[in-house]
């Protein structure tokens, strides 16, 4: 975790203190919190409305919080039991949104990290949404398709009753898919009886948007080339190593070839795979999305390639660009070392929070470019947006407008972060700017709203 050495201000070293002995037990929903208040500093400086009606006090406080028990019964017959989150962070700009994570980590810690997080990421899209996250420790993977249904029913037999499109909408994460989408949305239909835009991420032909499956990974790569041409570089040639195959990595692996990178490593779980050729996006899609297979599989296909055991050694694959896109906390600061090391010139998140306090101090240390996942990730979100609006109006919008509106709204992002660090002194530091810019519009609606 961050320490609290560079933070000097007595009122955010407060709420941090405060904080953190309500929520010892909650190690990565600290270390989110921790980082943004660190960035605030010379905010909170500047105006001394948000000390005097303790707006950050506030804000590190969700407004809700829903645990509850999820009882379903597996293809032998046997009654199984997970629990299931939704936390309902702020809502001073919009309805909650953020989606739900099917994960054996997932807890009340990663869901309040992930929820955080999702209050400035949802600012930064300029879109009227509030922040939310929740999930269950539930796993997808081994199940059959009817055990899945059999949970996600359960599961949102609870949850109807604390959403609304106008009040709560969730969304995909890890572990949540197409397939799990159609099963939730099914049931709060069956129980709501209303056809109404309460999810996002859902199948073309009950409501969803086009455009919203790659959402995220182009999302990424249109921040990343932003980001990169601000300072006189490109993907042009450039070999691009991506952790993780699901959604966000095929989609940043297809995106960064148009744009003339090349994706010579990939992971899952259980090991990574190399190819100096190219990786074909096409493959990774049909291995993971088509097979639900591991990784290894793409040997089949390309020969040629190296897999090897581990997830965690893909770092140590020679590259230009990292886009960690697999999970939290997923490169450290030995990992960020040998990236630099081997000359990587620029990180772009495409997970939430996989970077470690340690290897962000690395990166910065090093002056290689780095883009924070609450900014660089915000395209899916973003996009569930763009599929809120279509609902509303009950409209469908083409690819290609999705598309152009997901890179206007990705190049504004980056150019508000960029903004933001230099108006606050620290011109070149996005991580900051993500997390200033963020911050603002959050806060201000907040002190117009009152207590």
């Amino acid at each position: 975790m961050l320490t609290t050495m560079s933070m000097k201000n007595a009122y955010l070293l407060s709420v941090l203190d405060d904080l953190k002995a309500k929520s010892a037990h909650e190690p990565e929903f600290l270390q989110a919190v921790e980082e943004v208040l660190e960035s605030l500093e010379p905010v909170v400086e500047a105006d001394p409305r948000y000390e005097q009606q303790n707006v950050i006090g506030r804000m590190v406080e969700p407004e809700r919080i829903v645990m509850f028990r999820v009882p379903w019964v597996d293809d032998s017959g046997k009654v199984q039991v997970n629990r299931g989150y939704r936390v309902q962070f702020n809502s001073a700009i919009g309805p909650y949104k953020g989606g739900l994570r099917f994960h054996p980590t997932v807890n009340l810690s990663v869901v309040k990290f992930l929820g955080f997080e999702q209050i400035l990421k949802n600012s930064l899209t300029t879109l009227p949404m509030g922040g939310g996250k929740g999930g269950s420790d539930f796993d997808p993977k081994g199940k059959s398709d009817a055990e899945v249904m059999r949970f996600c029913q359960s599961f949102m037999t609870e949850l109807q009753r604390h959403i609304g499109p106008d009040t709560d909408v969730p969304a995909g994460d890890i572990g949540v898919g197409a397939r799990e989408i159609g099963f939730l949305f099914g049931q709060y239909k069956k129980i709501r009886d209303e056809f109404t835009g309460v999810l996002t991420g859902k199948g073309l032909s009950y409501g969803g948007s086009l455009a919203r499956t790659e959402a995220t990974g182009f999302g990424l790569c249109y921040f990343a080339d932003a980001q990169l041409r601000d300072n006189g570089q490109s993907f042009q040639g450039k070999k691009v190593v991506i952790s993780g195959s699901g959604n966000v990595a095929i989609y940043a692996n297809q995106k960064c070839t148009q744009l003339g990178g090349k994706v010579i490593a990939m992971s899952d779980s259980n090991g990574y795979i190399v190819d100096e050729k190219g990786i074909d996006y096409k493959v990774i899609q049909e291995i993971k999305e088509v097979k639900r297979a591991r990784i290894k599989t793409y040997l089949d296909y390309v020969p040629s390639a190296k897999y090897v055991e581990g997830c965690s050694g893909i770092w140590t694959v020679p590259c230009d660009i990292a886009m960690p896109c697999a999970t939290q906390n997923e490169i450290g600061e030995t990992a960020a070392d040998t990236l630099i090391a081997n000359g990587c010139i620029g990180v772009f998140e495409g997970a939430n929070m996989p970077s470690t306090p340690g290897a962000i101090a690395a990166y910065q240390a090093a002056g290689i470019l780095f883009a924070p996942a609450k900014a660089s990730n915000a395209g899916g979100v973003a996009t569930s947006g763009l599929e809120m609006s279509q609902n509303s109006e009950r409209l469908s919008w083409t690819f290609e407008e999705v598309d152009a509106k997901l890179k206007g709204i990705m190049e504004g992002i980056y150019a508000a972060c960029a903004a933001a660090a230099e108006r606050y002194g620290m011109k070149g530091n996005i991580q900051a700017g993500a997390n200033i810019a963020g911050f603002l519009k959050v806060a201000d609606a907040m002190l117009w709203q009152g207590i």
